[in-house]
C-alpha cells in the first residue's frame, strides 16, 4: 500500500511539474505576435499594403500622409499606436523610428510620423516590403520628460499580394 502511494504522488508531482513548465510557454505562443508591453509602455504594431490609401480623395489627410501614395516598389504601411500600460492614456507625443529588416538582407529605417485620425495618434510611414519574407520589425520610443530610449522588436510574417 505505501509503495502505490509513494508511486501516486511521483505520477502527479511530475504532472504538475510538467504543467508548471509548459504553461508558460503556451502562454507565450498564445499571446499576440503584433503586441508586447516593454517599460511600460504597451506597443501594438500594424502592417498593410500602402495602397489602401489610393481610393481616398487627394483632399482626404490620408491621402497625403507621408509624402502621398507611393508610385514605386512594394511598399507598405507600418503603423505603431504606443499606450502608457498602467493608465491606459494614448502616448501621443513620442518621436519613434522604425525599422523592417527583411532576413538575410538589408534594413529599411525611417520615422514614425505622427498621424492624427479621429482625434487620436498613431505614428507611421511606408516602408518597402516586397515578397511573402519573413522580416524584423524595431521600433525605438522616446518620450519627452522620460529618460531613455524603448526598444522593441516584432517579427512580421509578411503577406503576399
Amino acid at each position: 500500500m505505501y509503495t502505490r502511494a509513494v508511486k501516486t504522488f511521483w505520477k502527479a508531482a511530475l504532472v504538475l511539474s510538467g504543467v508548471a513548465i509548459f504553461r508558460p510557454i503556451a502562454a507565450a505562443a498564445d499571446a499576440p505576435e503584433n503586441f508586447q508591453v516593454v517599460d511600460g509602455v504597451a506597443i501594438y504594431l500594424g502592417v498593410m499594403p500602402a495602397q489602401i490609401l489610393q481610393g481616398h480623395p487627394m483632399e482626404h489627410p490620408e491621402a497625403r500622409m507621408h509624402g502621398g501614395v507611393p508610385t514605386r516598389g512594394h511598399r507598405d504601411h507600418v503603423v505603431v499606436t504606443l499606450f502608457d500600460n498602467t493608465t491606459g492614456q494614448r502616448i501621443q507625443d513620442a518621436q519613434v523610428i522604425g525599422s523592417a529588416t527583411e532576413i538575410g538582407l538589408g534594413s529599411d529605417q525611417q520615422n514614425l510620423e505622427p498621424m492624427r485620425i479621429a482625434d487620436s495618434v498613431t505614428y507611421g510611414n511606408d516602408f518597402d516590403m516586397p515578397g511573402n519574407n519573413i522580416y524584423h520589425m524595431k521600433v525605438q520610443i522616446r518620450r519627452p520628460d522620460v529618460p531613455g530610449t524603448v526598444e522593441v522588436q516584432f517579427t512580421h510574417r509578411h503577406f503576399d499580394d
